[in-house]
């Protein structure tokens, strides 16, 4: 039986499992994910706002990157916390485009930061005495604010035309948040033209394009430091990006395995493993990578750590 856009209000969010034996650890563990995700973000973004020596290109970008981290996990953890507690599975119609709409934003905006960083990370290495003339305030200013233009406008017209189905099979969406993947599974629409524009927009404005533009640069980069003689100064100029090229692969092999796999080879169950760990772990991991690899990180928190001393 299908059901009419005016029958329904609202849908029903599955979650990461309906198996009621677990549901207690669930949200325990989602609810530790999620408070460490914004301790270790917060702490990123407050040491290099406070911090006079991260006031650099590089971390102006990490801390863009804490504020996409910190506000993709609110968005799309928060149904599972706040449906355990209050037991109602439930969110509107409206609040569900919204929170599509939001998280696909977000996920582009985080995208495109990394290839500012990596572009940052070459002109470091590659061309180090016109770093300062090149990558200046407004410089930075101006690429963190094209990143998030676009990350908001790319996912419009999917969205938006989602948003126009009239039927659905169920209410029950098979995700912990709505995404498009599980809701266009549900739409008795025909969507073989949203399926088309979803995959050609994300391959080529989300995946595609972003992946070679964070990655042309690290072909002269790793150009650049093979030419370095010294060990030390190889050792140094790699150590400058590692933890940027870390991140980078981290983030592309969860969603290539989350959006760009075929149908046929993988549920929507696994799928959802695939945003769980995107959602969850990567803005875990983010700044514990940039952290214990950063020494410029650790020697700002061990600052900021001994002036708290000092105040108390």
């Amino acid at each position: 039986m299908y059901l009419n856009q005016t029958l329904i209000r609202y849908f029903i969010i599955k979650g990461i499992s309906d198996v009621p034996e677990i549901q207690t650890a669930i949200f325990f563990l989602v609810l530790l994910i999620y408070l460490i995700t914004l301790a270790g973000n917060m702490t990123i973004f407050l040491l290099i706002c406070l911090d006079h020596h991260l006031h650099t290109p590089m971390y102006y970008f990490l801390g863009n990157l804490s504020i996409v981290d910190m506000s993709c996990s609110t968005i799309t953890l928060h149904k599972t916390l706040t449906s355990f507690i209050t037991h109602d599975k439930s969110v509107s119609y409206l609040a569900c485009m919204i929170q599509m709409y939001m998280f696909g934003s977000l996920t582009g905006h985080g995208l495109l930061i990394l290839t500012a960083m990596s572009y940052d990370r070459y002109v470091a290495i590659c061309n180090p005495l016109r770093y300062q003339m090149v990558m200046n305030t407004r410089t930075c200013v101006l690429l963190a604010s094209a990143c998030c233009l676009v990350g908001f406008i790319q996912v419009i017209p999917p969205v938006g035309i989602l948003y126009t189905f009239s039927c659905y099979s169920t209410t029950e969406v098979n995700h912990f948040f709505c995404d498009i993947v599980p809701l266009m599974k549900i739409s008795c629409d025909d969507t073989s033209f949203l399926e088309m524009l979803f995959f050609i927009e994300g391959l080529v404005l989300l995946i595609y394009t972003p992946f070679v533009l964070t990655f042309i640069p690290y072909i002269f980069i790793i150009v650049t430091i093979l030419k370095i003689r010294s060990h030390h100064g190889r050792r140094k100029a790699f150590y400058t990006c590692s933890s940027h090229l870390t991140v980078v692969i981290l983030l592309y092999t969860t969603l290539v395995s989350q959006y760009l796999t075929p149908n046929l080879s993988s549920t929507l169950d696994s799928k959802k493993l695939f945003a769980l760990f995107n959602t969850a772990a990567v803005p875990v991991l983010n700044p514990i990578i940039y952290s214990l690899k950063n020494k410029d990180v650790k020697v700002a928190l061990r600052r900021s750590l001994g002036k708290f001393r000092l105040m108390a």
